[in-house]
Protein backbone atom coordinates (compact mmCIF):
# COMPACT_ATOMS: atom_id res chain seq x y z
CA UNK A 1 0.00 0.00 0.00
CA UNK A 2 1.28 3.27 -0.93
CA UNK A 3 2.54 5.97 1.89
CA UNK A 4 1.88 9.38 1.27
CA UNK A 5 4.00 12.16 2.62
CA UNK A 6 3.50 16.03 2.69
CA UNK A 7 5.87 17.95 3.83
CA UNK A 8 3.38 21.13 4.57
CA UNK A 9 1.74 18.78 6.95
CA UNK A 10 1.93 19.61 11.02
CA UNK A 11 2.75 16.01 11.40
CA UNK A 12 5.38 15.29 8.55
CA UNK A 13 8.14 14.99 10.46
CA UNK A 14 6.61 12.11 12.65
CA UNK A 15 5.25 10.52 10.50
CA UNK A 16 8.75 10.25 8.25
CA UNK A 17 10.11 9.15 10.95
CA UNK A 18 7.64 6.00 10.78
CA UNK A 19 8.30 5.32 7.25
CA UNK A 20 12.11 5.21 7.95
CA UNK A 21 11.63 2.79 11.14
CA UNK A 22 8.74 0.74 9.17
CA UNK A 23 10.14 -2.96 8.92
CA UNK A 24 10.17 -3.85 5.26
CA UNK A 25 8.13 -6.85 4.46
CA UNK A 26 10.11 -10.34 3.45
CA UNK A 27 8.93 -11.49 0.52
CA UNK A 28 9.86 -15.39 1.11
CA UNK A 29 8.21 -16.25 -2.74
CA UNK A 30 10.49 -14.17 -3.81
CA UNK A 31 13.77 -15.78 -2.26
CA UNK A 32 12.82 -18.93 -2.79
CA UNK A 33 12.35 -18.22 -6.49
CA UNK A 34 15.80 -16.28 -6.39
CA UNK A 35 17.35 -18.96 -4.77
CA UNK A 36 16.34 -21.56 -7.29
CA UNK A 37 17.67 -19.65 -10.07
CA UNK A 38 21.14 -19.24 -8.71
CA UNK A 39 21.40 -22.55 -7.89
CA UNK A 40 19.74 -23.42 -11.48
CA UNK A 41 23.07 -21.40 -12.60
CA UNK A 42 25.37 -22.82 -10.29
CA UNK A 43 24.45 -26.32 -11.34
CA UNK A 44 23.35 -25.91 -15.37
CA UNK A 45 25.71 -22.73 -16.40
CA UNK A 46 25.29 -21.86 -19.83
CA UNK A 47 22.23 -23.50 -20.33
CA UNK A 48 20.55 -22.11 -17.21
CA UNK A 49 21.23 -18.43 -18.31
CA UNK A 50 20.23 -19.29 -21.96
CA UNK A 51 16.75 -21.01 -20.64
CA UNK A 52 16.47 -18.08 -18.66
CA UNK A 53 16.86 -15.39 -20.57
CA UNK A 54 14.44 -16.90 -23.11
CA UNK A 55 11.92 -16.82 -20.78
CA UNK A 56 12.29 -13.61 -19.09
CA UNK A 57 13.67 -11.69 -22.42
CA UNK A 58 11.57 -13.47 -25.01
CA UNK A 59 14.12 -13.95 -27.10
CA UNK A 60 16.66 -16.46 -28.21
CA UNK A 61 20.10 -16.95 -27.48
CA UNK A 62 23.17 -18.87 -27.30
CA UNK A 63 26.13 -19.97 -25.35
CA UNK A 64 28.19 -18.09 -28.19
CA UNK A 65 26.01 -15.17 -28.76
CA UNK A 66 25.70 -14.48 -24.93
CA UNK A 67 28.90 -11.56 -24.57
CA UNK A 68 28.13 -8.66 -27.18
CA UNK A 69 30.94 -8.44 -29.45
CA UNK A 70 33.41 -6.10 -30.56
CA UNK A 71 31.63 -5.64 -33.89
CA UNK A 72 27.93 -5.47 -32.39
CA UNK A 73 29.16 -3.00 -30.23
CA UNK A 74 30.61 -0.80 -32.79
CA UNK A 75 27.51 -0.66 -34.89
CA UNK A 76 24.94 -0.37 -32.01
CA UNK A 77 27.08 2.99 -31.19
CA UNK A 78 27.24 4.03 -34.47
CA UNK A 79 23.71 5.22 -34.45
CA UNK A 80 24.24 7.49 -31.31
CA UNK A 81 24.03 10.72 -32.19
CA UNK A 82 26.68 13.57 -31.93
CA UNK A 83 24.78 15.29 -29.34
CA UNK A 84 24.12 12.47 -26.99
CA UNK A 85 27.89 11.29 -27.62
CA UNK A 86 28.72 14.90 -26.69
CA UNK A 87 26.64 14.26 -23.07
CA UNK A 88 28.18 10.80 -22.29
CA UNK A 89 31.45 12.13 -22.89
CA UNK A 90 31.52 15.26 -21.04
CA UNK A 91 29.69 13.36 -17.97
CA UNK A 92 32.34 10.54 -18.10
CA UNK A 93 35.20 13.27 -18.27
CA UNK A 94 33.54 14.86 -15.01
CA UNK A 95 32.79 11.75 -13.49
CA UNK A 96 36.39 10.31 -13.94
CA UNK A 97 37.99 13.67 -12.82
CA UNK A 98 36.56 13.67 -9.31
CA UNK A 99 37.03 9.64 -8.83
CA UNK A 100 40.72 10.25 -9.53
CA UNK A 101 41.07 13.12 -6.80
CA UNK A 102 39.94 10.45 -4.69
CA UNK A 103 41.98 8.23 -4.98
CA UNK A 104 44.32 7.03 -1.84
CA UNK A 105 47.99 6.97 -2.13
CA UNK A 106 50.43 4.52 -1.03
CA UNK A 107 52.79 5.32 1.64
CA UNK A 108 56.14 3.98 3.25
CA UNK A 109 58.65 5.27 5.62
CA UNK A 110 61.22 4.07 8.38
CA UNK A 111 61.30 4.22 11.43
CA UNK A 112 64.59 5.46 13.68
CA UNK A 113 64.73 1.74 14.49
CA UNK A 114 65.31 0.64 11.31
CA UNK A 115 61.45 -0.88 10.79
CA UNK A 116 59.73 -0.17 7.33
CA UNK A 117 56.30 0.82 7.80
CA UNK A 118 53.41 1.75 5.06
CA UNK A 119 50.61 0.92 3.53
CA UNK A 120 49.96 0.04 0.05
CA UNK A 121 46.41 0.25 -1.83
CA UNK A 122 45.52 -2.91 -4.52
CA UNK A 123 42.37 -2.89 -6.33
CA UNK A 124 40.61 -5.95 -7.35
CA UNK A 125 41.53 -8.48 -10.16
CA UNK A 126 37.87 -7.94 -11.62
CA UNK A 127 34.46 -6.70 -10.88
CA UNK A 128 30.75 -7.72 -12.04
CA UNK A 129 28.51 -4.56 -12.42
CA UNK A 130 24.64 -5.06 -13.16
CA UNK A 131 22.73 -2.40 -15.92
CA UNK A 132 19.40 -1.99 -15.20
CA UNK A 133 17.68 -2.77 -18.86
CA UNK A 134 14.22 -3.97 -18.60
CA UNK A 135 11.41 -1.07 -18.57
CA UNK A 136 14.03 1.45 -18.52
CA UNK A 137 17.49 1.41 -19.48
CA UNK A 138 20.67 3.89 -17.58
CA UNK A 139 23.56 4.46 -19.45
CA UNK A 140 24.56 6.77 -16.81
CA UNK A 141 24.25 3.79 -13.74
CA UNK A 142 26.98 2.62 -16.34
CA UNK A 143 29.37 5.84 -16.23
CA UNK A 144 29.04 6.15 -12.17
CA UNK A 145 29.67 2.63 -11.36
CA UNK A 146 31.89 1.65 -14.04
CA UNK A 147 34.51 4.59 -13.68
CA UNK A 148 35.62 4.55 -10.52
CA UNK A 149 36.30 1.27 -10.78
CA UNK A 150 38.35 1.65 -13.90
CA UNK A 151 40.04 4.52 -12.33
CA UNK A 152 41.18 2.20 -9.16
CA UNK A 153 43.01 -0.08 -11.45
CA UNK A 154 40.72 -2.83 -11.50
CA UNK A 155 41.57 -4.76 -14.15
CA UNK A 156 38.68 -6.69 -15.50
CA UNK A 157 35.41 -4.90 -15.61
CA UNK A 158 32.50 -6.81 -17.17
CA UNK A 159 28.61 -5.75 -17.12
CA UNK A 160 25.43 -7.83 -17.68
CA UNK A 161 22.82 -5.59 -19.48
CA UNK A 162 19.26 -7.36 -19.79
CA UNK A 163 18.08 -6.96 -23.92
CA UNK A 164 13.96 -7.13 -23.83
CA UNK A 165 13.40 -8.61 -27.21
CA UNK A 166 16.76 -8.51 -27.91
CA UNK A 167 16.91 -4.75 -27.99
CA UNK A 168 19.84 -3.39 -27.16
CA UNK A 169 20.82 0.09 -25.88
CA UNK A 170 23.57 1.70 -27.85
CA UNK A 171 23.75 4.25 -25.15
CA UNK A 172 24.62 1.64 -22.39
CA UNK A 173 26.98 0.31 -24.97
CA UNK A 174 28.80 3.64 -25.27
CA UNK A 175 29.21 4.53 -21.68
CA UNK A 176 30.50 1.32 -21.60
CA UNK A 177 33.17 2.35 -23.98
CA UNK A 178 33.77 5.39 -22.64
CA UNK A 179 34.73 3.39 -18.65
CA UNK A 180 36.70 0.84 -19.90
CA UNK A 181 34.65 -2.20 -19.15
CA UNK A 182 36.33 -5.31 -20.67
CA UNK A 183 33.14 -7.52 -21.85
CA UNK A 184 29.53 -6.92 -21.99
CA UNK A 185 27.11 -9.59 -21.67
CA UNK A 186 23.30 -9.33 -22.93
CA UNK A 187 21.61 -11.23 -19.71
CA UNK A 188 19.68 -9.97 -16.57
CA UNK A 189 17.98 -10.82 -13.17
CA UNK A 190 19.50 -13.36 -10.92
CA UNK A 191 20.74 -15.31 -13.60
CA UNK A 192 23.17 -12.35 -14.16
CA UNK A 193 24.43 -12.28 -10.73
CA UNK A 194 24.61 -15.79 -10.31
CA UNK A 195 26.76 -16.01 -13.49
CA UNK A 196 29.37 -13.11 -12.38
CA UNK A 197 29.21 -15.17 -9.08
CA UNK A 198 30.22 -18.42 -10.06
CA UNK A 199 30.92 -18.65 -13.45
CA UNK A 200 30.06 -20.39 -16.80
CA UNK A 201 31.73 -21.69 -19.36
CA UNK A 202 31.12 -18.78 -21.24
CA UNK A 203 31.21 -16.11 -18.81
CA UNK A 204 34.62 -16.47 -16.52
CA UNK A 205 33.54 -15.92 -12.71
CA UNK A 206 34.37 -12.05 -11.34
Amino acid sequence: MPVFLDSNDETFEDDFRHLLSMKREDSPDVDRAVAEIIEDVRTRGDAAVVDLTKRFDRFDITPDTLRISDAEIKEHISKVSHQERQALELAAGRIRSYHEKQLPEDRRWREPNGAELGWRWTPVSAAGLYVPGGIASYPSSVLMNAIPANVAGVGRLVITVPTPDGVINPLVLLAAQLSGVSEIYRIGGAQAIAALAYGTDSIPPV
